[in-house]
């Protein structure tokens, strides 16, 4: 399941994941246990124009996995740190794969193709896996209480990361596509197959 960049004409997409999140893994994502209302206003809030949203579809398009990556302003300071933020969510039934952890990659990999030096998560100490993708990244972890705090330096971008980021986005788009296909065309044959069960149903209840 190739991941794919997100746009506006998906905020719809957006907010259907968010809302299918449990309780709990809603608490774990935001920090609290956001409110169906509160999800829709974050989804809302969400700046296509400056910040980068990735998305992992199933064959139903489905939007199972959700990565937001925040774009900030650099510090002050002669360092001048450019930070992006980074959020992850995965839908119970799709997760096992790695899913998060590719989301994780992909965005470390368009950040630093921006020219980004560091990224950033905030979680809670109880959520492990996303701990552990930043620590496996190579991120420094701190914890501090109930909260946690990582922070992986990113390499400069390369000719080779800025193709591998236009390889991704282009079979991203293709794969979003032929799903889509697939989707209208298993639609087609479904209605086809109502319409002749309909046929024959009238035609035997005629001969009777």
């Amino acid at each position: 399941m190739p991941i794919r960049s997100l746009a506006r004409r998906h905020r719809r997409r957006i907010v259907d994941h968010l809302l299918s999140l449990s309780e709990r893994d809603r608490y774990l994502r935001f920090g609290y246990a956001a409110s169906d209302e509160q999800i829709r206003k974050y989804a809302q809030g969400i700046d296509f124009a400056r910040d980068e949203v990735l998305g992992i579809f199933n064959r139903r398009l489905q939007l199972v996995a959700l990565a937001h990556l925040a774009y900030a302003q650099p510090l002050p300071g002669p360092s001048h740190r450019r930070m992006a933020e980074f959020g992850v969510s995965v839908l119970d039934e799709a997760r096992g794969h790695g899913l998060g952890r590719r989301l994780f990659d992909t965005a470390a990999l368009h950040a630093r193709n921006r020219g980004i030096d560091t990224m950033f998560i905030h979680a809670l100490s109880e959520n492990r896996p996303m701990l552990r993708i930043a620590a496996a990244a190579g991120a420094s972890v701190e914890r501090d209480g109930g909260e946690s705090e990582a922070w992986l330096r990113l390499p400069p971008d390369t000719v080779g990361s800025q193709v591998e980021q236009a390889l991704e986005r282009h079979l991203g788009e293709l794969d979003f596509q032929f799903k889509r296909q697939a989707r209208v065309l298993s639609d087609f044959v479904d209605s086809v197959a109502e319409v002749k069960s309909h046929f024959d149903a009238s035609g035997r209840a005629a001969k009777q």
